[in-house]
């Protein structure tokens, strides 16, 4: 079925030398109470109206990001003791999610000049234009460093799969901890290193159910929110000392 649809999408393109249409097994992700995680298959093709380069494979990068945000990035020390928060540094605009995905080594699928261009890795999807080279490459590898560990920053080499240079699909994991938002998914075809067409599509992710009740409310009418929170707080309290009592005597 997805061959034949991939097929079709091909036959209705215009002519050019070599294009992507591709794909998604979902464009849109609930997030309920019980979400734990979720995974989106992406396929796609390749157009081309000139026969493939035997000496030049093509190779094939898949990224999906997530919302982009301001993050303050602090750093620890241990003093007489204790560990304290030291230093501070605001980096400009970082995604909240980050997956990238490709069809070989990084080295083989994009140059450093395209890579910028594009920016496709994650360090280049990191802006901190007003921190200095060493403070802003330090901070920003721990920022990375930290979301890596949490699965919200991806990097996956050899994950995209490339049949004859003409159709390719790959899955990308998606965590539980999602930020809520619009969510890109690019696929570029390269070639020596070179990006030869770039092909973009949405994915929707929002909380659903009492998630999206409890979001609204404590963003719409955090006065409210909180006097429910302290209520139910209240609430709960109260019933356990009751059963605490009821079970000693």
């Amino acid at each position: 079925m997805i061959r034949a649809a991939l097929l079709l999408l091909l036959l209705a393109l215009p002519a050019s030398a070599e294009e992507v249409v591709a794909g998604l097994s979902q464009s849109r992700v609930a997030i309920t109470t019980s979400f734990e995680g979720s995974e989106i298959l992406v396929f796609g093709a390749v157009k081309r109206e000139e026969p493939i380069p035997p000496e030049n494979p093509l190779h094939v990068i898949v990224t999906v990001s997530g919302p982009s945000e301001p993050v303050t990035v602090r750093r620890k020390e241990r003093r007489f003791g204790i560990w304290i928060n030291t230093d501070a540094v605001e980096i400009d605009a970082a995604p909240t999610f980050y997956a990238v995905a490709t069809s070989a080594p990084w080295t083989e699928v994009i140059s450093n000049v395209e890579d910028l261009r594009h920016t496709v890795s994650i360090p280049r999807a990191i802006r901190s234009v007003g921190l200095g080279v060493t403070e802003g490459e330090e901070f920003v590898e721990a920022l990375m460093r930290i979301r890596a560990r949490e699965d919200r920053y991806q990097l996956r080499m050899g994950a995209v799969e490339v049949r004859e240079s003409t159709l390719f699909r790959a899955s990308i994991a998606l965590p539980a901890n999602l930020t809520e938002g619009d969510y890109v998914a690019r696929f570029f075809l390269t070639r020596n290193g070179q990006v030869l067409d770039v092909y973009e599509t949405e994915i929707d992710v929002r909380k659903v159910g009492l998630e999206r009740f409890l979001y609204n409310l404590a963003h719409d009418q955090p006065l409210v929110y909180g006097l429910m929170s302290l209520a139910i707080a209240i609430a709960a309290g109260w019933g356990a000392s009751a059963a605490f009592r009821l079970i000693r005597f």
